[in-house]
């Protein structure tokens, strides 16, 4: 009797279902409830046995009790058909139409049932409160089940108060609509509920994700930008002492310019990943460029594999912030199993810079279970930077 009991219903929005067909990689893949929720719907056709049994043994002639039978056959041949149909549903309002023409069909099938053979076969028409509690949005259709509730219970009671012995033999009908009613409601209110979990679920995730492009377009164009700006300066400064390094230097910021659009398209589309063989050339080319001598080792194989991607981005916002805060005219890179070091000899990162520049390593750390210290070079000036796991 608490058919629809178990399948959540049709989700305001074809994204948000729990049970519909999704479309991933160019496939449509169907859940587990869009290939079996049909099995929970008909499992409780087995209720109707009571309604069907009490019209099969009525008094009257067998034409009505066979005629009766078959039309409560019908009856759960109708009420399969409209629960299959509503949570296929893409939308509430169309599962709202659907719910109502089954149910005035069913209406219809059971009132004939009722005619032919007595009250008895007004059982079945707790399926109707199941029907009428997910055929629309939560306030719809508590209405709605509670409408089909009260005027079922009044229509049994005015057909038991001029039937002989009315409550006293069919009275414990009024027990199943209370019970499909009270159970099916807090269920369609244990899946609205879960609705909206899963709709904040999907704004976390939206929000994470654009987090995570943003962060991911600081640290390129943070970097590229960075280097692109030091070499036009030095071009700028070279172009009547030596036009042929100037051509040379432009040339590079094209190339970097190049680089940096692709970098950001990658990052947009999800596929940015950094290289640390990469970033150490680079970090060679940017230093170089700022005037600022560099010890830099010549190879990432030191590095754990497993961290070298997080040691990559460390290492480029590390040397973004030197060349541009740090006025150093040195820095160290140390890299080993483990972890990253990067010292200058500068005049040490502002403020502002640590706490918000600095913000897309700590989160890229944190997350690959490292830990993130900023702090004074050994010998009191500049900063040192370090990662270890």
């Amino acid at each position: 009797m608490t058919a629809a009991a178990s399948e959540p219903p049709p989700a305001r929005d074809a994204d948000v279902t729990t049970g519909r067909t999704w479309q991933i990689a160019g496939e449509n893949v169907r859940g587990p409830w869009e290939r079996f929720a049909w099995l929970f719907g008909t499992v409780w056709i087995v209720f109707m046995m009571f309604p069907i049994g009490s019209a099969w043994g009525s008094s009257a002639s067998q034409p009505a009790r066979v005629a009766s039978v078959t039309v409560l056959v019908v009856y759960s041949a109708v009420y399969i058909a409209t629960y299959t149909w509503m949570i296929r549903s893409p939308e509430w309002h169309i599962a709202a139409r659907r719910g109502a023409l089954g149910l005035v069909v069913m209406v219809v099938l059971m009132a004939a049932s009722a005619i032919l053979t007595g009250p008895g076969s007004l059982g079945a028409g707790a399926f109707l409160i199941s029907i009428a509690m997910f055929s629309g949005p939560v306030a719809f259709a508590f209405a709605l089940a509670g409408a089909a509730f009260v005027v079922q219970c009044i229509v049994l009671a005015i057909v038991l108060s001029n039937y002989p012995n009315g409550f006293e033999s069919f009275g414990v009908l009024f027990i199943p609509f209370a019970i499909v009613f009270v159970t099916v409601g807090c269920i369609r209110l244990i899946t609205s509920a879960q609705e909206r979990h899963d709709e904040i679920e999907k704004q976390v995730t939206l929000v994470a994700e654009r987090e995570r492009v943003a962060r991911d377009v600081h640290d390129v164009l943070g970097h590229s930008l960075t280097v692109v700006t030091v070499k036009a300066e030095l071009a700028e400064r070279l172009v009547d002492l030596d036009p042929g390094r100037a051509k040379e230097e432009i040339a590079q910021v094209r190339s970097l310019a190049r680089e940096a659009l692709a970098e950001v398209r990658a990052t947009v589309s999800g596929l940015r990943v950094a290289r640390l063989a990469d970033e150490l050339e680079s970090a060679c080319m940017a230093l170089e460029g700022a005037g600022i001598a560099a010890e830099i080792p010549d190879a990432a194989d030191t590095v754990d594999p497993r961290h070298r991607i997080v040691v990559a981005w460390v290492l480029r916002e590390a040397i973004t912030n030197i060349v541009r805060h740090s006025r150093a005219s040195r820095c160290i890179v140390s890299l080993d199993a483990h972890g990253i070091v990067v010292e200058d000899d500068g005049v040490g990162t502002p403020a502002a810079v640590a706490e918000k520049g600095l913000r897309g390593i700590r989160e890229r750390v944190d997350a690959a279970g490292a830990r993130l210290l900023v702090d004074s070079a050994g010998d009191g000036r500049g900063t040192r930077v370090e990662v270890r796991w």
